[in-house]
Formats: C-alpha cells, structure tokens, sequence
C-alpha cells in the first residue's frame, strides 16, 4: 500500500469527526480519482515509448505517410495497454508509427511493444495489426486489417523512392500495395482470383461456384472483393 492510502486511511480514523461523516464518499471519490490518475500516467508512460524522430527525407517530393502527411487521431494498443484520442501517422516507408509529444516533438514508437494501432481518414477507422513474421516469405511490420475471421485478410502499404536525379529532377516517393491472405498460421501474398483459389484448393470447385453464382468480380486493385470469397469459405471450412 503507498505510504498515500496509509496516510488517508490515518486521517479518516483519527481526525474526521462524527459530524463531518457525511463528507466520506466525496473524500473517497477523490481517493479514487487521484489512483485513476495514477493509473493513467503508468499507461502514457508505457504509450510514450519509443525515440525522437527527424525526416530525413524532407529533400523528397511527396511524402512517406500513408494517407497524410498531418496526424490523424487515432488509438494504439502497446503491450496491451491502450491509448485512445491520440495523434498518429504512419510512415510506410519505414513502417514506423509516430506520435506528437508535450515538448512539440514527435516520436517514433517502439514498434516491438506495440500490438495494434487505428488512424481515421475521412470519416473512415483504419485497423492495423502488427505481425512479427511471415512464415512464407519473411514479411512483417503493420498490415491493414481487412477481414478477420477464421482466416484474415492484409493490405500493406509500402513507399519507395522513384529514382529521378538523373534527368536533374528530385526523387519522389510512390506508393504501392500488396494483399495477403492468411490461414492456419501461414501469410500468403495473392495477386488474384487463381492465388486465392489455389491456396483453398481443398474448397476450390465449391468457391468457383459460389463466385460464378454471385457473379463476383474479384481483383487485386479492389482489395475488398475478395472479403465476399473468403467469408464463404470461413463458413463452409471446419
């Protein structure tokens, strides 16, 4: 017990007299807040944990953000413990997730200690969960959270540095995508309709009629049709 508690409790038991027991539960309540209080600076600490950060790329056109180069508020969990309303932006180019502190600073958060993080975009929660490795082809970091049931469904945003100096001009970042679909444990990167069907080859002829059926158009370029497919077979797999 913090030599606080003891002394509160000290106070209550030798000096408060029986007139003013009224006052008690406010005089608790306030017991309670301050612990809350306590609680919450235990957590920032844990939230806040990580290493200034500098751009070094500030002579690059674009930028290294996913979305924007301004915070976007959002939440983090870290090692459990989760902060909500805070400011947030993701450097894919890194993979680093950033925050602001007090000072006017921004910090690179310990990405070993963070477990998932959300970012709204116009109007829109984003939900990324952070997968330590890949057991197929080494791939790990942040990966956008597209569908999770029995099996799930990743986007993962990458920035790269388009190579222009050459013609005089400054080097850019762009951007690409790529999709993963992930089963008993193992992440499979899919381009189309064929990857997919043919890491469910099991399923496979009763997934084509399902598609054929409900005339389902599926394509890498539209991440999202292919949630459709894979919630079917999570329905019909054992």
């Amino acid at each position: 017990m913090s030599r606080y508690k003891i002394l509160f409790l000290f106070v209550l038991t030798f000096f408060i007299p029986a007139g003013l027991s009224g006052i008690m539960p406010e005089l608790m309540l306030i017991s309670h807040a301050a612990s809350k209080q306590q609680d919450s600076i235990r957590e920032n600490q844990v939230i806040y944990n990580g290493k200034i950060w500098r751009n070094l790329y500030y002579m690059v056109n674009e930028d290294q953000f996913l979305f924007s180069k301004e915070f976007l508020k959002g939440s983090v969990t870290m090692r459990g413990i989760s902060c909500s309303n805070i400011n947030l932006k993701y450097d894919i180019f890194k993979d680093e997730l950033l925050t602001t502190v007090e000072s006017g600073g921004v910090l690179q958060l310990n990405k070993e200690m963070v477990d998932s993080f959300s970012v709204l975009f116009q109007d829109k929660m984003y939900r990324f969960i952070r997968i330590k490795e890949d057991s197929t082809e080494g791939q790990k970091g942040y990966f956008n959270i597209l569908y999770k049931g029995k099996t799930a469904l990743y986007l993962k945003y990458f920035k790269k540095i388009d190579k222009l100096s050459v013609n005089g001009e400054n080097e850019k970042f762009y951007q690409f995508n790529k999709l993963y679909f992930a089963k008993d444990n193992k992440i499979f990167q899919i381009t189309g309709k064929n990857d997919l069907l043919n890491i469910l080859k099991d399923q496979k002829e009763l997934i084509k009629s399902y598609i054929k059926k409900n005339n389902i158009k599926v394509s890498e370029k539209e991440p999202e049709t292919f949630i459709p497919v894979i919630r079917y077979f999570d329905s019909i797999s054992q």
